[in-house]
């Protein structure tokens, strides 16, 4: 494809995640929508009829097991294969954050924290968290800081409480749910300095503004 250098090094990570995150945002959008799981709709049915032990759906473990090993792998492929960026300690802390939560969920059956994440993920980025021009569009920030807010840490900070007031690891699943939400904050911060410069005429072409080659080719 006529690719500079350092475009073709970062061209294997950008087609993986393409993807890995069309197939599990196809799948996500299938359970959430053409399934019978009211979970989008409804966030708080998640807790109804909850109890310890119980069975697991086939098409719920499937979306388990996918999104586990998919967050497995990129702990070692953020660590020893993408290009690393500003970023990279923070997405490493959000792909240890995302598969605990993940397994633990899974493990003692809270599925309905596992669950409820999945609305967040419907704001797929195949470039990655915050690259331009993907990561601008309204879809982001609608989902990421308004629904997730609205719909997922309502559901598990309150709702939970309502409907089982003995639910186990409460604190700690809704820890790492506010973690995350720390770190869509944080991204979003990136996404407000790349428009920032964009409108202030300090970029001519769209780069990501979490690069160190992109400061490296400006001093030089």
């Amino acid at each position: 494809c006529n690719l500079q250098p350092r475009d073709a090094a970062k061209m294997p990570e950008s087609a993986w995640k393409l993807l890995f995150y069309t197939l599990s945002w196809s799948y996500g959008i299938y359970l959430l929508f053409f399934t019978d799981y009211p979970f989008f709709y409804d966030p708080p049915s998640v807790f109804y009829d909850w109890k310890k032990g119980m069975d697991v759906p086939t098409d719920i473990a499937i979306a388990y097991l996918l999104q586990c090993s998919f967050y497995g792998h990129s702990i070692y492929a953020t660590a020893y294969m993408d290009t690393w960026r500003k970023d990279s300690i923070v997405m490493l802390l959000h792909h240890v954050v995302t598969l605990t939560l993940i397994a633990f969920s899974y493990a003692f059956r809270g599925l309905c924290w596992g669950k409820l994440r999945w609305v967040s993920c419907l704001s797929w980025d195949p470039c990655g968290p915050i690259n331009p021009p993907c990561s601008l569009c309204p879809g982001r920030f609608w989902f990421r800081l308004y629904w997730f807010p609205l719909k997922v840490l309502y559901a598990t900070c309150y709702s939970s409480l309502q409907l089982v007031p003995n639910i186990p690891f409460y604190f700690f699943f809704n820890a790492l749910l506010l973690v995350l939400t720390l770190m869509n904050i944080y991204w979003f911060l990136y996404i407000i300095l790349f428009v920032a410069k964009v409108l202030m005429g300090q970029m001519q072409e769209v780069n990501d503004v979490r690069e160190y080659d992109v400061e490296d080719g400006k001093k030089t």
